[in-house]
């Protein structure tokens, strides 16, 4: 199958180059190209292809009031313009994933392995995001930068970053309940404080439009969403293992952004509990943190393990591998939605429908 056949040539790719770090840097340009083009230009692949070629046709129909004081307006926006200019549909997949991946690139060049990093987030986020649910790819994309921020301590880049990705997915407003947490260090006393401060935003978010439509459609209907039993599964087993083995060694070793990961890690626990109530929401939810998870993972190698290093830094891989595995054999979701892979890039094919 081509995308497990990828995924291994991408881990593969980072086992040879484990010794060669400046190489691992250069190759990680080429990759990151390599996927970009891989997930903008795929033609009918995808979950959401036909619901987001829908959304492309009700662009047209949108004055610019309407889009600006609407839901996600950064993104119907971006439809509106699509259709003034007279472009077909996927220049759509191509900005989302654009957006999608300098928002990783912003994140992955902070970390000491970027080609880990990102080759880590190829069979889950990747494919499951830009390559079909661009919109949330998108936000997710804004989010990785957004994160960068929370990192160096930077509340107004911070909020500026999140409230943007909402202009994807409104979803993403519900970060801005970190918003405490970044003028400082993390101290079990300042995330007591930012949960007290949380609370009223916590009953605003619930209250509002965004989460009115996400209980009505996932809450008590017998929507489920295929796979988040992995997905979330391999969150909450990574949080109990960041808490377990990793915790101490990484506030030693990187204290700058302890807190992100460690606060990473405790909403990763938090989606796995969401599981019961709804499967679709935590596994909506689970998504924004994969690349803080993928943070953790990409860090192994660069922890002090007493013992079994090269053990720790090989389970995300082999972790992932196995679950990918899975579940593209056992999904037929995942058949339908993504098999066979076809591609744009050297032209549309003569039954492609621009309007």
């Amino acid at each position: 199958m081509l995308y497990f056949g990828v995924t291994n040539v991408l881990f593969l790719l980072r086992y040879a180059l484990a010794g060669a770090q400046r190489l691992r840097r250069q190759v990680y340009y080429v990759v990151l190209l390599a996927l970009f083009m891989f997930s903008a230009f795929r033609y009918q692949v995808g979950c959401d292809w036909s619901g987001y070629y829908f959304q492309y046709l009700g662009a047209a129909g949108k004055d610019w009031s309407q889009i600006v004081s609407g839901r996600e307006p950064i993104w119907w926006a971006i439809l509106a313009w699509i259709q003034g200019a007279g472009l077909p549909y996927p220049v759509a997949n191509i900005v989302s994933s654009a957006v999608f991946f300098v928002g990783v690139h912003v994140l992955a060049r902070r970390q000491p392995d970027p080609l880990g990093f990102l080759v880590l987030l190829f069979p889950i986020l990747i494919i499951n995001m830009p390559m079909s649910a661009i919109r949330q790819g998108a936000a997710i994309g804004l989010l990785c930068i957004a994160f960068t921020a929370f990192i160096d301590r930077r509340p107004i880049r911070f909020a500026l970053w999140v409230v943007l990705a909402a202009g994807f997915h409104a979803s993403s407003t519900v970060f801005l309940l970190l918003l405490p947490l970044t003028t400082g260090r993390y101290t079990r006393t300042r995330l007591v404080m930012a949960a007290l401060l949380a609370v009223p935003g916590a009953i605003l978010l619930a209250s509002g439009e965004s989460a009115e439509i996400a209980g009505s459609r996932y809450i008590g209907t017998g929507t489920e969403a295929f796979g988040a039993v992995f997905r979330v599964g391999i969150l909450g087993l990574s949080a109990l293992y960041f808490f377990l083995f990793v915790r101490k060694k990484w506030m030693r070793s990187f204290p700058q952004d302890y807190s992100l990961a460690s606060i990473g890690a405790i909403g990763m626990a938090l989606a796995f509990l969401l599981l019961p109530v709804s499967s679709v929401i935590g596994d909506r939810f689970g998504y924004y943190l994969i690349p803080i998870q993928t943070m953790i993972f990409a860090r192994l190698p660069f922890l002090p393990f007493r013992s079994s290093q090269s053990l720790h830094s090989a389970l995300p891989y082999l972790g992932l591998l196995l679950v990918f595995f899975v579940w593209t054999q056992i999904s037929g979701h995942f058949q339908q939605c993504y098999i066979p892979y076809d591609s744009w890039i050297f032209g549309f094919p003569s039954d492609f429908i621009l309007k």
